[in-house]
């Protein structure tokens, strides 16, 4: 446990000399000024999530906000014009903040990289605050890495041709619980925007572009109203105009569906738009609706882009965008190469192909992808079908989505033993590398998030509340899904072997899976529920 010298800050962690330059007085100064400002709204914007959720287990169900009304049909305002780095946008790729993953983002000739303290980062002390350091240097061109086990030598690129940087910070559900501030853990999401603006926003300035969000797992217009206000106070503080930060919302729950004009109303003159944040859109919808029989859904791989609800979000958000003169960014491809098997491998690339054409046809302005190798992959569909820097001018006047569109569960499909096993198995090993430290885990050729073991093991826990019956006549209960369980942590042992798994995360992680899925207990993310786990020092101080 270490102590500074601003008064109310407490760090209960162990603190290096590189990570000290990242958590200066200043910056701890400035984080303390923010936190103390707008934690209380924080709070109370979380207990009004609780009390609507409680709404909505009485099976209210959510609709467009008639007191918004006035915005939504006010055609005369516009979000802010796109900036400068960010005019076109038409491939951009996510990931971790480690080193080597920062340089190859920046170099594999992606629109934009999304540098990711959220659902691809397991937020241990030494993630966060390093992967703060990775980006203070790659944005001063200064990166580099050796990589320990072939002396392989990474750095940018020489001839300045790298992609524009975009951070997204942790959630507003989310504590730093290694830095104290009057004795309350930190909000992770200021947390994060407060370190990395503080370091970076002038010298963003300087090089052309500017600081730029990604905002997640927003449920209304009042939590973005929050972002502004914290927004507009960091640009006042230290003197930087008002409006030169850029934050796209990630629409990633169905509530904040029904609010899209809303959303981008509030952050106007900070607006870059808005992303179809899909896996956590489906995780939101099973989530948000888990006593209501009628939004039962089948086999996670049965819930495509083309099902009603999913379909609709889509069209809606791309008109909403473009009515606002904001991006409409599309969603997660989240296949990587097969490298031993040619056929397999090309008919991954043939379903990138076809969902990033898909994306471009119906008007967005941009896509998503995971690994470097399919950032071509995605250029090539892009850079055929979109002759220009984006399509915002593409107006989607024939489209009507009403709240009954958003809330068509009505998917084709069934639950299957195999969709069972197979949620049950990536649950245990999305947690099981999560709880040793890694957010972004290749599991059968897909490169995967929070949002992955989310959906799992709230399918697996609606289908066991329901009594669903699947494809082959059996009844969905807790007991059948514990034994299930049971079996796929044996298939996950003969893989690795008993010294493998012996050393392995396997063992905590079936625990926290088991109270997660018998359709009783339910906790609101995974992450909060495991994030003591990977906690250092706190963890021992028992604070």
């Amino acid at each position: 446990m270490s102590h500074n010298s601003v008064p109310g800050v407490t760090i209960l962690a162990p603190v290096n000399d590189t990570q000290a330059q990242i958590l200066s007085p200043g910056a701890l100064e400035f984080l303390a000024k923010l936190q103390r400002a707008f934690n209380p709204t924080r709070k109370s914007l979380l207990q009004r999530r609780a009390l609507r959720q409680q709404e909505l287990d009485r099976g209210v169900l959510p609709d467009f906000l008639p007191e918004t009304a006035h915005i939504r049909e006010d055609d005369t305002w516009r979000g802010a014009y796109p900036a400068p780095g960010l005019v076109d946008r038409r491939v951009e790729i996510t990931g971790p903040v480690d080193r080597k993953m920062v340089i190859n983002a920046l170099n594999c000739g992606s629109s934009t990289y999304m540098a990711d303290f959220e659902d691809s980062n397991a937020p241990t002390w030494e993630n966060n605050i390093d992967g703060q350091v990775n980006l203070r240097d790659a944005i001063r061109g200064t990166i580099t890495y050796t990589n320990p086990a072939n002396n392989k030598k990474y750095s940018l690129r020489k001839d300045g041709k790298v992609a524009t940087l975009i951070v997204r910070p942790r959630g507003w559900h989310l504590e730093e619980k290694h830095i104290l501030i009057d004795g309350t853990p930190t909000s992770a999401s200021i947390f994060d925007f407060a370190l990395y603006f503080y370091h970076n926003a002038k010298k963003l300035i300087e090089n052309g572009v500017g600081p730029y969000f990604y905002l997640p797992k927003m449920e209304c217009h009042l939590e973005a109203r929050l972002w502004n206000d914290i927004f507009n106070v960091a640009q006042d503080l230290l003197g930087v105009p008002r409006g030169t930060i850029r934050a796209t919302v990630l629409i990633e729950t169905i509530l904040a569906a029904f609010q899209m004009d809303e959303i981008i109303y509030e952050l106007r003159e900070h607006s870059s738009g808005l992303n179809c944040g899909r896996w956590d859109y489906i995780f939101s919808v099973i989530k948000k609706f888990r006593y209501n029989p009628n939004f039962v859904l089948p086999d996670r791989a049965d819930v495509t882009m083309t099902t009603p609800f999913m379909d609709s979000y889509v069209r809606l958000l791309i008109k909403t965008c473009h009515r606002r003169g904001v991006h409409a960014m599309g969603g997660m491809a989240a296949q990587i190469p097969i490298k031993n098997d040619q056929k397999a491998n090309s008919a991954a690339i043939e379903k990138v192909r076809a969902d990033k054409l898909r994306e471009v046809k119906a008007g967005h302005d941009g896509t998503w992808v995971a690994h470097p190798d399919l950032v071509k992959v995605a250029m090539e569909i892009f850079n055929e079908n979109l002759k220009t820097p984006n399509q915002i001018f593409v107006r989607r006047d024939d489209v009507n989505v009403t709240a009954l569109d958003l809330l068509n569960t009505n998917v084709r499909g069934s639950i299957t033993e195999n969709g069972i096993r197979s949620n049950i198995s990536v649950g245990l090993t999305y947690m099981e590398s999560w709880l040793r430290g890694l957010g972004c885990v290749p599991i059968n050729n897909l490169m995967e998030d929070a949002a992955t073991a989310e959906i799992s093991r709230s399918q697996l826990w609606q289908w066991a509340r329901h009594k669903s019956r699947t494809a082959e006549g059996k009844t969905v209960t807790a007991e059948y899904l514990l034994k299930l369980l049971d079996e796929e942590l044996v298939k996950l042992e003969k893989q690795l072997g008993p010294q493998k798994f012996g050393e392995s995360k396997y063992g905590l992680a079936k625990r926290y899976l088991a109270t997660q899925i018998t359709g009783k207990e339910y906790s609101e993310f995974l992450t909060t529920l495991l994030y003591d786990e990977i906690t250092t020092v706190y963890n021992k101080a028992k604070l």
